[in-house]
């Protein structure tokens, strides 16, 4: 399980530092950063991907993404007793994300580029990648180093120079991970690679979810929702059958869910209510219902990853499919942690009963996200590789 996320100068993130449970329920006012976290939690899963710097990119570049408070905070400006002004930057502008386990702790350091006659000179590069071995960065238990170009592995008491020609737009995890010759990246790599995010499912008329669509085995609902009949089926005779007839029936008492499967291999739901003669097909439901079902296939995958982050599922719900929700996303963190942001007051509350859940709440102050009630000796043991 993951211990620790912690993100450094990446917009209203200043220096957070957050320590993980097995269900996670990130909450807090308008502007109080919870669209920052969970951006800097998909950017950290971009690095497993050879995307991070294309992500980045695309949200502006890090010019635009950096941290745009002054470099230093002073307890006077904290005070209010002086404004809040800025000064010669002494410091390199560094982006930093990092998160750690019991096992291994992986950070990653992006900057402006050295000024060169390249057309790309907004790029960002790649500095610094580490990977550790134990829940926080020290120089002892650092296993795979990256600086600039050079790559070095540990060996006995030294290191072993793996690369020393890595483009500083490449990430490390991308370029050598090897089962044998490096099995921490290896690892580290494919436990990012197994993270999911779910965010704002489709449930328009066109939405794919609501059409008849080529049924495949499906272990692992796509973000956008369109293989689901062909998920839920997957579920029904490889999955949690049991629990998957008792989510619907936990929010649609009396109902049920079935798939047909038509001409050509086509997958089509079928979800039959009381009173009515004949099931309602995936057009003619109702975007709230259709949107719960799409969270049931995600959240009771027949491969549970290391780490799903649901973003908003309460959008288009009806509060009293709340609840149901809850025991969902509970149920699912016994196999997976478990993120979610969200506003809903009534989702909160429900998940926050549970023993196990690690509520989350930010707040902004001087422009800087940070967690309400979070004092200094609060926050989880963390240093940045230098």
């Amino acid at each position: 399980m993951h211990q620790t996320l912690a993100v450094g100068n990446y917009r209203s993130l200043l220096d957070l530092r957050l320590p993980l449970g097995p269900l996670n329920v990130i909450t807090g006012p308008n502007g109080s950063g919870k669209s920052n976290l969970y951006k800097a939690l998909r950017l950290l899963a971009e690095t497993a991907r050879e995307g991070v710097v294309n992500a980045l990119a695309r949200e502006g570049g890090l010019q635009s993404t950096i941290w745009a408070g002054p470099e230093k905070i002073s307890p006077q400006m904290e005070l209010g007793e002086v404004p809040v002004q800025g000064s010669v930057r002494r410091e390199a502008v560094r982006m930093r994300l990092g998160f750690a386990g019991d096992d291994f702790g992986y950070a990653i350091t992006l900057g402006l580029p050295t000024p060169s006659q390249t057309a790309f000179g907004l790029d960002p590069e790649i500095k610094r990648e580490v990977i550790w071995a134990g829940p926080f960065y020290r120089p002892a238990s650092s296993l795979v180093e990256r600086s600039e170009s050079l790559i070095k592995a540990r060996e006995g008491r030294g290191w072993n120079v793996l690369s020393n020609d890595l483009r500083s737009f490449d990430g490390m995890l991308s370029q050598i991970a090897d089962p044998r010759a490096t099995p921490e990246v290896f690892a580290i790599r494919e436990r990012i690679r197994a993270w999911r995010f779910y965010d704002h499912f489709r449930t328009d008329k066109d939405a794919p979810a609501r059409q008849p669509q080529l049924g495949t085995r499906t272990n692992v609902l796509s973000q956008d929702g369109r293989d689901l009949a062909a998920a839920l089926q997957t579920i029904r005779e490889v999955g949690d059958v049991q629990a998957l007839d008792s989510a619907i029936s936990d929010a649609f008492p009396g109902c049920r869910l079935s798939i047909s499967v038509g001409a050509e291999g086509l997958f089509s739901i079928e979800f039959y209510q009381h009173g009515l003669l004949r099931p309602l097909s995936g057009d003619e439901l109702s975007d709230g219902t259709l949107r719960y079902l799409l969270l049931v296939a995600a959240l009771l995958t027949p491969r549970p990853p290391s780490l799903m982050v649901l973003n908003e599922p309460e959008t288009s719900l009806h509060p009293d499919l709340l609840p149901a929700l809850s025991r969902l996303i509970i149920k699912a963190s016994e196999n997976s942690q478990v993120w979610v942001v969200t506003h809903a007051k009534l989702l909160i509350s429900a998940l926050s009963k549970n023993k196990s859940c690690n509520a989350i709440q930010l707040e902004k102050e001087i422009g800087r996200t940070q967690i309400a009630g979070q004092h200094t000796l609060d926050r989880p043991a963390w240093h940045w590789p230098d």
